[in-house]
């Protein structure tokens, strides 16, 4: 055996660790070297992945391998609902009438500059499953249109997919696009989307990263499929490629508008390390066109995204912190943060792959994948691999699925030294 490969039961050999050692330094330099003009500065504090790691107040004892369900805050974001609490506080309705208008428009600006956007085509949510539900309800769809999904997404994709089915009379349809997603790929997850579509299809609804198996999608070449079949469609008729991005939003260098994503879901207390209870769509404008509102907005400007904005009072400390947010991310990188992520995950995977009472769910390849790792443990269910996890400091979740895997996400407040004690540990669990 070669000191670099993996041993059978999921140690590293030394040259992998100081390859791993040696992948992450380099990630740290990319990004903070090549800003683009409109980028903001590098500061001291996302200098280092140790910079970064002091920013969150997370328990020192514990391995966060879960923030793709709920993440820690940073301190920028922590002291910017702090401000905005303080002043809501001590004088709730002044504050809000002197900057409700100019905050919100400030945390669209900031979505915007972070997808490469204008800020006029993103409404702002309180979550994934509230976008979702505003997108797909609100589908302008009727009797004889046709939208299709696939078996993989998430619960609030069906269930709001079959009310605008309901609603409208249109058929929906479910596409399988993988059978064992260790072994999915690019080739046929796109055939099988290419022949779903038909003359009649008004939506594809996909989820760009799924959380049952980690499975990433092609998004870039599922979207030249639906802009083929569009191609000698009159407008009302054209399919619209609708994307719930939350498990790649935070991770992913491309952003959806490069992509081609036509109506773009997410939220952004995962990835992302948003405030809690904060989300967004963005939506083509040639596509918005395609949405009516569901809730009626308080801030409707003229533009699609402030009139898809649902109105009410919201926990606005948090939403308007969430330029914060972004800017976080953009001070570290987007390239920088893709590199870190995927290289703790690669040899997190890699480990798991050779272990011999391990089965590995998620694909092992960078384009299939992206932060999630959801495996099985040979006669252990999986909630007991969680807890026997979590007994030795270590959080990881179930998926809400049938067939139910462990699943674990490492990110960017984790470290190889993290990654090497979850290894042992996932090794000692018979």
């Amino acid at each position: 055996m070669r000191e670099d490969e993996p041993h059978h039961d999921g140690r590293f050999g030394r040259r992998e660790f100081l390859g791993l050692g040696a992948a992450l330094a380099g990630s740290a330099l990319v990004g903070a070297a090549g800003c683009s003009p409109d980028e903001p500065a590098p500061v001291a504090d996302v200098d280092s992945w140790d910079g970064v790691r002091a920013l969150f107040a997370l328990a020192p004892d514990v391995l966060h391998f879960a923030s793709f369900l709920l993440a820690a805050h940073p301190r920028q974001v922590r002291e910017a609902i702090q401000q905005h609490r303080r002043e809501l506080d001590a004088n709730p309705v002044e504050y809000l009438h002197a900057n409700e208008q100019s905050l919100e428009h400030g945390v669209r600006e900031a979505a915007g500059r972070y997808l490469t956007t204008s800020p006029d085509e993103i409404a702002l949510t309180d979550s994934t499953t509230m976008g979702l539900g505003l997108m797909y309800r609100g589908l302008r769809l009727s009797p004889g249109d046709e939208i299709v999904t696939t078996e993989h997404d998430f619960y609030a994709t069906h269930v709001s997919l079959r009310a605008a089915a309901t609603r409208s009379g249109a058929a929906l349809r479910f596409v399988r696009l993988y059978d064992d997603p260790a072994t999915a790929t690019r080739g046929r997850i796109v055939d099988s989307i290419a022949r779903a579509l038909t003359p009649r299809t008004r939506c594809l609804a996909v989820t760009w990263v799924h959380s049952s198996t980690g499975v990433k999608l092609p998004l870039d070449e599922i979207a030249a499929v639906v802009h083929a079949a569009n191609r000698d469609r009159p407008e009302r008729e054209r399919a619209l490629l609708c994307v719930d991005g939350v498990h790649a939003f935070g991770v992913e260098e491309t952003s959806p508008v490069e992509l081609g994503c036509d109506l773009f879901a997410t939220g952004c207390h995962k990835w992302l390390f948003g405030p809690r209870g904060t989300g967004l769509v963005w939506g083509r404008p040639d596509a918005w066109q395609h949405v009516t509102h569901t809730i009626p907005s308080f801030t409707a400007t003229g533009t699609p995204g402030s009139a898809m904005t649902p109105g009410g009072f919201h926990s606005f400390e948090h939403r308007w912190a969430l330029a914060e947010a972004f800017l976080f991310q953009r001070r570290i990188g987007r390239q920088r943060i893709a590199a870190r992520t995927h290289v703790l995950n690669a040899h997190l995977k890699s480990a798991l792959a050779g272990m011999p009472h391990v089965t590995l769910h998620t694909p092992r390849a960078a384009s299939l994948s992206a932060g999630l790792v959801c495996f099985e443990v040979r006669s252990l269910p999986a909630q007991e691999v969680v807890e026997r996890l979590a007994a030795r400091g270590i959080v990881a979740t179930v998926t809400p699925y049938t067939p139910t895997y462990a699943r674990v996400g490492p990110s960017i407040v984790n470290t190889p030294a993290e990654i090497r004690r979850a290894v042992r540990a996932l090794r000692a669990l018979r």
